[in-house]
């Protein structure tokens, strides 16, 4: 009887330590600053441990040891929590300024208690401008794509429509392009945290789901559609 073999053509993901190092690798080449970030986070929480282990240990070698093993484990923490924001914005370094940045954003770093869709509520076909839609705690939060001499209209449009639709509930926009007091790209998830949140749970499920009924009815962009082959608008 012939033997058959079975090989497996999954490739087989890579461990954890290999991960990091890929991170810091992609992290180092977008931002040369980074390497120099993460030693001083090391070293800082370092210097504290020998700092207390010297004045607080009163010669005693188990807690000089103790302290200098604490401090460099807050070290290593620190350092690790620097490359995670640092390979964060470096990711979003490399789509900033593209159609569609802040629907990535929305959908990969949109925090617990936020709604929110990768989709834009509202396009320019001719330009990719585009105004996105997030809901949470803090209300109905629009955020614009691209300069604001541009999407300043889109922005006012669509805030009247959720007005007319939801009366009672805050509207905040934000503007993410190229204009001095625009909120950067890697901002854009802490500045919608700084939104005072002045709804229950609750009404954000109830909020969110008028709207998507109200953009369902009105099917301002059909589900799917590509931003950047969306038609032009007729004004």
């Amino acid at each position: 009887m012939a033997r058959t073999t079975s090989t497996s053509t999954t490739p087989k993901e890579p461990g954890r330590l290999k991960q990091m190092w890929q991170v810091f690798n992609m992290t180092r080449r977008y931002d040369s600053n980074a390497l120099l970030y993460m030693i001083l986070g090391f070293l800082g929480p370092v210097v504290v441990g020998l700092v207390l282990a010297l004045f607080l240990s009163d010669g005693n070698a188990f807690t000089i040891t103790l302290w200098i093993v604490s401090g460099v484990l807050a070290g290593l923490l620190v350092a690790l929590i620097i490359l995670g924001r640092r390979a964060e914005r470096a990711a979003y370094s490399q789509i900033e300024g593209e159609p569609g940045a802040v629907g990535a954003v929305l959908r990969s770093s949109l925090r617990r208690g936020w709604v929110g869709s990768e989709m834009p509520v509202a396009v320019n076909g001719k330009t990719h401008d585009a105004v996105y839609r997030a809901v949470g705690r803090g209300g109905v939060v629009l955020i614009s794509e691209g300069p604001q001499t541009r999407t300043r209209r889109m922005l006012d449009d669509e805030k009247r429509k959720v007005t007319k639709i939801v009366p009672n509930v805050t509207i905040t926009t934000i503007s993410v392009g190229p204009d001095d007091d625009a909120v950067p790209l890697h901002k854009l998830p802490r500045r919608l945290l700084r939104v005072k949140p002045n709804l229950t749970k609750a009404e954000v499920l109830a909020v969110s789901k008028r709207l998507e009924s109200m953009s369902r009815n009105s099917l301002p962009i059909p589900k799917g559609i590509d931003p950047t082959k969306a038609r032009v608008q007729r004004r």
